[in-house]
């Protein structure tokens, strides 16, 4: 029997299996920097590299880190143009929305949401027009999409988010 879809299996509402002070100190520095060797890890959480490897090889396993990335600054890297585009759409079409969704160019991101829309999707585009033709084009082409609306992204900063070093 498969456990997917089980709570603590990572479904967004559901809450992660435990995680002890060690275990939210290596993600706390993983946070920090994703690139630091195992040894630089265990150093700065105070364990043994054999069990920096351990814990670590577990909470990918378990699928707390999901991987590891490089976060780039959009607008330097070509894409200066930022949208957040909210979509209604069918009921029961959303299976198909999103596999959809997941093909489109410059859709960086998107989440099923409750509230006045069913999706909200993050687009990052070289200039307006590359967004036009994604919003107009490509998302709106999307069988079951029913409407859209487009919000311009004149500024944006990261928050501090969950503050792993330290329990809750």
């Amino acid at each position: 029997m498969s456990s997917e879809g089980a709570p603590g299996n990572g479904w967004p509402g559901r809450s992660a299996t435990g995680l002890d002070a060690v275990d939210r100190a290596i993600i706390a520095e993983l946070l920090r920097d994703g690139r630091m060797s195992v040894r630089t890890l265990a150093d700065r959480v105070h364990i043994s590299r054999a069990n920096a490897y351990a814990r670590l090889t577990r909470l990918v396993d378990d699928g707390v880190i999901t991987g590891f990335t490089v976060e780039l600054a959009p607008h330097r890297a070509g894409l200066g143009t930022s949208a957040y585009v909210s979509v209604t759409i069918e009921q029961n079409s959303w299976r198909a929305v999103l596999a959809q969704l997941k093909e489109i160019p410059f859709v960086e991101h998107f989440a099923m949401v409750g509230g006045d829309y069913d999706i909200l999707v993050l687009v990052r585009t070289p200039d307006n027009e590359t967004l036009r033709h994604v919003v107009l084009e490509r998302i709106q082409d999307v069988p079951g999409v029913l409407s859209t609306r487009t919000w311009l992204v004149f500024d944006e900063a990261r928050g501090s988010g969950a503050q792993w070093g330290a329990p809750d």
